[in-house]
């Protein structure tokens, strides 16, 4: 992966989010993974002391493939707080190392941006009403139309798998009230973006709403009422794009099963899913580890492990820092083409 030589070198800044969590062991595994260039920047934003005393507790396991911190750039934050092992410290905490690595961020042209798993219970006990590191970040870019993007590199066949949410962290029965023709046109300009990066005819699939894609009205009124007819408007005016949708969301997934494993099989460029889990449990069954969650539209690209804090695990050592190399990987990636980065 080579990435466009500048006279500045390209920079990574990591947040290294809920510091109570395994995203400070993840990161410091990474750091050590041969699978991350060499010629990369990478500053962290968090806590100097506890990502040592992590580094140390994590040495006394005997894991040994680790960065030590004192050999790393940090930009050094110590949140203060009264209690300073409390879930609303941690939120407080994470939520500021946050918005110092967006800073960071925008004063670099040649960087990108790589965010920890945060906890958004501490994040909402510290006072910070946000359902997601997402929200943060397009009101911090001054943004209204970003996109959570899940993007996978196949390591069996180097198809990228892709899934855009149409709406992110809200809870189900509010997903019909905020669908719209208008929200559907503007996720779908921006995956046509990203995907043209890829392919300058790319192929988008569309899963319905409702159980069969409503079946003609039966299971449900919305793709009858107007989301085919929002479908065939967009592709009037897209006619470079292959758009195919509503489709039944039980079996709008079995290609990517196919993509994924075997290089002979029909590729397609993304799927448009209407809610969180409809598109995060196919790419999370299919993809494992190697799906990364990524943040489109913003001036930058940011992107992120797409699992959580994994507040069980912590401390023993075993958590697995592939989906977070591959948040690096596809950090430089991404930003390698400059035709995905608006200016706003």
């Amino acid at each position: 992966m080579n990435f466009q030589h500048t006279n500045k070198p390209f920079k990574v800044v990591i947040s290294v989010g809920d510091e109570s969590g395994i995203g400070p062991e993840i990161i410091l595994k990474a750091l050590c993974s041969n699978e991350i260039p060499k010629n990369i920047e990478f500053k962290l934003v968090g806590s100097k002391k506890n990502l040592q005393r992590i580094y140390e507790h994590l040495r006394s396991l005997g894991l040994e493939n680790l960065a030590n911190p004192k050999n790393l750039k940090i930009h050094d934050l110590e949140i203060s707080s009264p209690n300073n092992n409390s879930k609303s410290s941690y939120g407080d905490s994470s939520f500021q190392y946050l918005k110092k690595a967006i800073e960071i961020v925008k004063e670099y042209p040649q960087s990108a941006l790589v965010t920890g798993p945060i906890c958004k219970k501490s994040w909402s006990l510290a006072g910070h009403d946000f359902s997601g590191q997402t929200e943060v970040l397009a009101q911090s870019c001054g943004v209204k139309n970003v996109g959570m993007l899940f993007t996978a590199k196949s390591p069996i066949t180097g198809w990228r798998f892709n899934t855009l949410l149409a709406t992110t962290h809200i809870a189900l029965s509010e997903v019909p009230k905020k669908l719209s023709t208008e929200l559907i046109h503007s996720k779908l300009d921006l995956f046509k973006d990203f995907c043209n990066t890829y392919n300058d005819k790319p192929t988008l699939k569309v899963a319905g709403l409702n159980p069969h894609a409503g079946e003609d009205g039966i299971l449900g009124h919305e793709e009858k009422d107007w989301l085919n007819d929002a479908l065939i408007k967009w592709e009037k005016k897209n006619r470079n794009i292959r758009l195919l949708g509503p489709l039944s969301p039980d079996s709008c997934w079995n290609s990517s099963v196919k993509a994924w494993s075997d290089k002979n099989a029909e590729k397609h460029d993304g799927i448009l899913a209407m809610y969180h889990d409809q598109g995060l449990i196919p790419m999370k069954v299919i993809a494992l580890n190697y799906s990364v969650n990524t943040t489109i539209g913003l001036p930058f690209i940011r992107t992120s492990p797409d699992h959580g804090t994994g507040f069980d695990i912590v401390g023993k050592g075993v958590a697995q820092s592939q989906s977070m190399v591959e948040a690096i990987k596809a950090a430089i990636e991404i930003t390698n083409n400059s035709r995905l980065l608006n200016t706003h």
